[in-house]
C-alpha cells in the first residue's frame, strides 16, 4: 500500500473517532486543507462517499461505517508494528549480524565482542567468518570486516589498521638454511604456501619492489588452508612463511620468529569495517561500529614498528 493511501486512511479513521476533520488534522499535526484533500482523494480512489458533511457537522455514511469497521483494526496493528520497529532500532538488545574473514581476524573480533557483550548483555551476536566476500543484502549484515575496502554499493567503509605481510622464520630454520638476502633468493628456500579456503586458490607471496607490487614464486614445502597450521609450521623451523602482521607480531616480539626481507614488505593492505547508512542502523550496530573504530584504528598492537621489523639482523647464519 502506498504511503499516501495509508496516510489518508489514518486521517479518515481519526476523523471518524473525533467526529471532526479539523480535530483529526490537529491530532496528526497537518493542516485542515491537507486533511480535506487527502480524504477527498481516498473517497475518489474508493469511488465511495465516506462522510456526510456540512459546515457544522459530519457523520459516517453506510459505506464509511463499513470501511471503518474493517480498516480500524488493521490500522491499529500497523501503528503498533511501526512503534515496535522504531523501539527495536533504539534498543541495545537483540541480534547483531557480523561478517568477517576467517584468516587472521578471529582473536581480534573476539576481543571486541567480549567487551561489547559485557557492556550490553542483551546482545546476541550472529557471526559468520569466511574468506569469501558475500552479499551484503542476502547475508543481512549489520557490520562487516574485510581486508581491503568493500565494493558493495551503498556501503560505507572505515579504515582500521594496515595489514603487513611479514616474511619470517624461526632461528632453528636459519641455523639450518640461512636467511634469504633477496626476494629472488627465496627460490632456494623451503616455504609455506597458503590456500584460500573460499576459492581454493594458492595465495602468492607478494613484495614491494620500488613502487611496484610483485608476486614472487616460491618452492612450497607445505600447502595449507589453515592459518593456525601454517603458523605452527613456521614456528617449528620447518619452513619460512609470509604471515599477516597481526598473526606474526606477538611471536616476533617474543623472539620466537624473526622477520627478513622487511625492506620489501608490501604496504598495500588494510583492514576495514564496513556498514550501511548510519541513519537506518539499529543503535546496537552503531555502538559496535564505534567500539571497533575506537579500539582498532591504527592499533599499534597489531602493527609492527620499523625497529621490530629490522629484527632480521638477529638471524644467525648457519654453522
Amino acid at each position: 500500500m502506498p504511503m499516501n493511501e495509508l496516510r489518508a486512511i489514518s486521517i479518515f479513521v481519526r476523523a471518524a473517532e473525533l467526529g471532526s476533520l479539523r480535530k483529526a488534522a490537529a491530532a496528526l499535526d497537518i493542516s485542515p486543507q491537507a486533511a480535506s484533500q487527502a480524504l477527498a482523494l481516498l473517497e475518489q480512489h474508493l469511488d465511495a462517499r465516506l462522510f456526510h458533511r456540512t459546515t457544522r457537522a459530519m457523520s459516517l455514511t453506510d459505506e464509511g461505517r463499513q470501511f471503518l469497521e474493517e480498516a480500524q483494526p488493521s490500522l491499529v496493528g500497523l501503528e503498533r508494528a511501526m512503534r515496535g520497529a522504531k523501539r527495536a532500532k533504539d534498543e541495545f538488545a537483540g541480534p547483531l549480524r557480523i561478517v568477517g574473514p576467517r584468516s587472521t581476524f578471529q582473536h581480534i573480533l573476539w576481543r571486541l565482542l567480549d567487551e561489547f557483550c559485557t557492556q550490553h548483555p542483551g546482545i546476541q551476536p550472529d557471526v559468520q567468518l569466511e574468506d569469501r566476500v558475500g552479499s551484503w543484502v542476502e547475508d543481512r549484515v549489520d557490520v562487516g570486516f574485510r581486508l581491503g575496502s568493500s565494493t558493495h554499493e551503498g556501503v560505507i567503509a572505515r579504515r582500521l589498521f594496515p595489514v603487513q605481510l611479514v616474511t619470517c622464520g624461526s632461528q632453528a630454520y636459519f641455523d639450518r638454511q640461512g636467511a634469504p638476502d633477496s626476494v629472488s633468493a627465496l627460490q632456494s628456500h623451503r616455504c609455506s604456501v597458503y590456500r584460500n579456503p573460499g576459492t581454493g586458490k594458492v595465495v602468492p607471496w607478494r613484495f614491494k619492489v620500488g613502487n611496484d607490487l610483485i608476486e614472487q614464486p616460491v618452492v612450497p614445502a607445505i600447502h595449507t588452508n589453515d592459518e593456525a597450521l601454517e603458523l605452527q609450521a613456521v614456528l617449528s623451523g620447518r619452513v619460512l612463511g609470509q604471515l599477516a602482521g597481526v598473526t606474526a607480531a606477538p611471536y616476533i616480539r617474543s623472539g620466537q620468529l624473526i622477520p627478513v626481507l622487511s625492506d620489501y614488505m608490501p604496504e598495500h593492505y588494510s583492514y576495514f569495517v564496513y556498514f550501511g547508512s548510519r541513519s537506518s542502523q539499529p543503535a546496537r550496530a552503531r555502538a559496535f561500529i564505534d567500539l571497533a573504530v575506537k579500539r582498532l584504528t591504527n592499533n599499534r598492537e597489531y602493527v609492527l614498528s620499523a625497529k621490530e621489523l629490522r629484527g632480521g639482523s638477529r638471524a644467525r647464519p648457519p654453522g
